[in-house]
């Protein structure tokens, strides 16, 4: 792990992969595909690379039944905790429609809609991601979304992992279908004999959904395309390093251009984390993917000082930030830019990615600079509410006018003078 000291600008940014142009091709090929023959296309696709040969893609009660009689009691309990939690949490960002009038008898307003319905793409193949189903399904149920469809690849046997289907009949979800890559984005955007349309498209995939996903942008909404996890972990002389080198390495066992960084003006803690991170990366199951990540993209800034310590954290603008210092909660307010912070030695980056409550999908690749958490309001939309009054309009009509006829829209001025004259 690289330990770099401070003397010009730093960057989390990594080129998003927009794939080669046979990836792309063969994405619109699949999306065309899948529109042209519907169900049909998404059996072919799912036995080719899947290698599932499926006779129906709706999961079927009994195969929930089944998920629950394999999920240990203990891992069932964690996963209502974290539901209650994160429910807890989302509910609090529900805003409401409002209106106000004037004394002119003018009402003005915002109504807030839910979105009608939402489709949600969950990883499959080895491994099984419930926490991605918690995380995007409770935001939209908060919201008021009135349908929610899951999709996700089956294993080679034509099932589903039990943690997804358990996680989700504990959501209410039962519109589940066998299905994933393109293949899965194109029948939520343009819908199959099976597989409804819906209106926005989330959930994390590989290269071949992100494309997919953005191939369909316009048709539909997406939540973002994300590139690869990222940890800044903002710590001082005070510090346990092991604390640190535990949690940069939770962040680049996701993958091998996650990039996991210490920020600190102390030398020694510095040289600790850099000594432990090789230490705990001998007994990690997933130590090359680890490896990798740590040596092409993990770093170790050593600043001159607390105060120039803030300013690189700001300036890498983090998904994942993690506050160690000794009053670690006097810098939550000189934090600009960060997708989540942890604030405290027991505030490790997994108790968010998990159980806490607030969202795990994070704004990556530096986009914290403008971007939030995906929130409740990621499934509503916002409409604007204007009711004049005939006092309103004889008092700002000819305003109005002046303003139209100032852009060159003389039939927008007429549209006002015509209800003027009326009066």
């Amino acid at each position: 792990m690289r330990i770099i000291e401070v003397t010009d600008s730093v960057s989390l940014k990594r080129d998003l992969d927009a794939g080669t142009r046979e990836q792309r091709e063969a994405v619109n090929a699949i999306i065309e595909e899948v529109r042209n023959r519907g169900d049909q296309a998404l059996f072919s696709y799912t036995e080719k690379f899947d290698g599932a040969k499926l006779d129906a893609l709706l999961v079927e009660e009994p195969e929930f039944l089944a998920a629950y009689e394999q999920l240990d009691p203990g891992v069932l309990k964690a996963i209502r905790e974290a539901i209650g939690n994160i429910r807890d949490f989302h509910q609090r960002q529900v805003q409401q429609s409002w209106m106000t009038t004037k004394e002119d008898g003018t009402i003005l307003g915002q109504k807030v809609t839910p979105l009608d319905a939402v489709g949600l793409y969950v990883p499959g193949g080895k491994a099984a991601y419930p926490s991605s189903i918690m995380m995007n399904v409770i935001p939209a149920q908060a919201a008021g979304v009135g349908r929610i469809s899951i999709v996700t690849p089956p294993q080679k046997d034509g099932t589903i992992p039990a943690s997804v289907l358990v996680t989700a009949k504990e959501l209410g979800i039962t519109s589940i279908y066998k299905v994933g890559g393109a293949q899965a984005i194109a029948a939520l955007a343009y819908g199959t004999e099976t597989i409804q349309a819906v209106d926005k498209i989330t959930g994390p995939g590989n290269i071949f959904v992100a494309l997919a996903k953005r191939a369909v942008f316009g048709r539909v909404d997406i939540d973002m395309i994300a590139g690869p996890s990222e940890i800044v972990v903002l710590a001082d002389e005070n510090a346990n390093a092991q604390y640190i080198a535990a949690d940069l390495l939770s962040q680049a066992e996701h993958d091998e251009r996650a990039s996991a960084v210490l920020v600190t003006p102390s030398q020694d803690l510095a040289d600790e984390v850099k000594a432990e991170v090789i230490r705990q990366l001998e007994t990690l199951p997933k130590r090359e993917i680890a490896q990798a990540s740590i040596q092409d993209y993990g770093a170790i800034y050593v600043t001159k000082d607390l105060e120039e310590a803030v300013n690189v954290t700001n300036e890498l603008a983090p998904e994942h930030l993690e506050i160690l210092t000794e009053d670690a909660m006097s810098l939550v307010g000189r934090i600009r830019h960060a997708g989540a912070i942890f604030v405290g030695p027991y505030s490790s980056e997994p108790v968010g990615d998990y159980f806490a409550g607030p969202n795990h999908v994070l704004p990556t690749n530096g986009t914290a600079r403008f971007s939030s958490p995906l929130s409740v309001d990621d499934f509503v939309k916002k409409s604007s509410v204007i009711s004049y009054s005939k006092q309103a309009m004889k008092q700002n009509g000819a305003s109005i006018s002046a303003l139209a006829r100032l852009e060159g829209l003389e039939a927008h001025a007429r549209a006002i003078d015509i209800r003027l004259e009326d009066e």
